[in-house]
């Protein structure tokens, strides 16, 4: 089983988002993430043995109850950076609680030998990938049309729960729910 630790993101935010990228999609030969597979990734935790699974859900009920966290979805950029892009996304600003409740994960699921992420916590919404290098210039020419003054703001929300999901075939099930507050 493939699996990962997640915050989901509301439907209004993913319109908005899908607002924002229904001009840009033809632009580009990219992997554009599916709206229902947006997510924002608090632990990868990767393959993990079935027979384990009730492990993984003991541990993140778990990971301490600090409240609900605000989320704003704004910017957008390209990993590793914008001269070799890989990923394209858009920022998620979540603050120290977001943070905190990606430590809180790890180091929960570190105990029942799940690694820790070594890199630091980036939080982003994946737009879409690059596989094979493809030609970008009408997606930048795309994406400097836009007024300067739109600041890529998507929308916020407040998180009150996180989940844990299953990731086969390309499509994410969620397999348990944890409340923030």
């Amino acid at each position: 089983m493939r699996l990962f630790v997640a915050v989901d993101i509301p439907q209004d935010v993913k319109m908005a988002l899908d607002s924002f990228l229904k001009p840009l999609r033809p632009t580009a030969k990219l992997s554009w993430t599916r709206l229902d597979n947006l997510h924002i990734t608090t632990q990868f935790i990767g393959d993990w043995p079935e027979e384990r699974l009730d492990e993984i859900k003991q541990a993140l009920a778990g990971v301490p109850v600090r409240g609900a966290i605000d989320i704003a979805v704004k910017g957008i950029g390209w990993f590793p950076n914008d001269r070799r892009p890989r990923v394209f996304w858009a920022g998620i600003d979540g603050g120290d609680a977001l943070r905190t409740l990606a430590r809180d994960t790890g180091q929960a699921l570190a105990k029942i030998g799940v690694s820790i992420e070594e890199r630091e916590f980036s939080p982003h919404l994946t737009l879409a990938r690059m596989r094979d290098p493809v030609p970008l210039g009408a997606l930048r020419q795309a994406l400097g049309s836009l007024p300067s003054g739109c600041g890529f703001d998507f929308g916020a929300f407040r998180a009150d729960r996180f989940h844990l999901y299953l990731s086969a075939d390309g499509k994410y099930m969620q397999l348990a729910e944890f409340a923030l507050e």
